[in-house]
């Protein structure tokens, strides 16, 4: 069946963590399997701040085909369950100083990890399965993922800063994106899903009124 990409965004983002399977360099042909935090770029895409001496870590430098398996809150019945997952090549890079601020909005305890042998990689989806239920379940091309709209880090740094003094006590924005705004009540992150797609452009002029009306 068609499935429309926001709901596996919106799963992306409501996942603090997912499994990350690699291919062993130490069992050749056997898939090896473990557990990441989940933290997306401004296009949507997974990134991965690991140690250079972990296992997972050396099988990416030596293969980069992954899949990532992303499961939605626990609800009892995991076959009933919203569940996802990505398949794709990953890279090593070098992040900007939004995107690394970013992170640790997200993951504020990586912020040690910085310090030691830790390195930026991004997973590129290829194609993505997405369940949303019994009956519910499709692919996800890699061509509709790269067109998504985003928001730019810079900007997105920029919004936040000014949303600041707008927020409850106890309330942390995350991050914003044009399909939602991601927050931390009292260290327990929640997602605002829009109804609707936003652009860049409508975040900057209503973000304020967003803020206000929804957390």
């Amino acid at each position: 069946m068609k499935i429309t990409v926001a709901p596996a965004i919106h799963l992306l983002h409501e996942a603090a963590h997912a499994t990350l399977a690699t291919h062993s360099t130490q069992l050749a042909g056997y898939p090896y399997a473990t557990a990441v935090p989940c933290v997306v770029d401004a296009g949507q895409c997974p990134l991965f701040c690991v140690s250079l001496l972990a296992e997972h870590t050396k099988n990416l430098l030596a293969d980069r085909r992954v899949s990532l398996s992303v499961v939605g809150a626990e609800n009892g019945n995991i076959q009933a369950g919203v569940r996802m997952t990505v398949i794709g090549d990953v890279e090593r890079f070098e992040p900007s100083a939004e995107l690394v601020a970013r992170y640790l909005r997200y993951q504020p305890d990586a912020k040690q990890y910085l310090e030691l042998d830790f390195a930026f990689f991004r997973l590129q989806p290829k194609r993505i399965r997405y369940i949303g239920g019994p009956g519910k379940m499709g692919w996800i091309e890699d061509e509709r993922w790269a067109g998504l709209p985003l928001l730019p880090e810079v900007a997105e740094a920029d919004l936040l800063l000014q949303l600041a003094g707008s927020v409850p006590a106890g309330t942390h924005l995350l991050g914003m994106d044009c399909f939602g705004i991601d927050y931390a009540v009292n260290g327990r992150r929640a997602r605002q899903r829009f109804p609707e797609l936003r652009s860049a452009e409508n975040l900057a002029a209503t973000a304020p009124r967003i803020v206000a009306g929804l957390l």
